[in-house]
């Protein structure tokens, strides 16, 4: 089995990097965690993170943050 490279943001909010989102693409799927939470995979495509993604640019869930 393929082991998943998972990524996360520099951007992580505490230096163990534990409070932070990871990606990884897998299998033609977008794979997403926590990293505090690793056994929860969420799994999307490339244009619906792509959408996601725009509209995070754009500041539509700003004020989720």
């Amino acid at each position: 089995m393929l082991e998943i490279q998972w990524r996360k943001s520099s951007k992580s909010s505490n230096a163990e990097g534990s409070d932070c989102l990871e990606l990884a693409e897998y299998g033609g799927e977008i794979l997403l965690r926590e990293s505090d939470n690793p056994d929860v995979v969420v799994r999307t495509t490339r244009a619906k993170l792509r959408a996601f993604l725009g509209g995070a640019k754009e500041g539509e869930f700003d004020d989720l943050a």
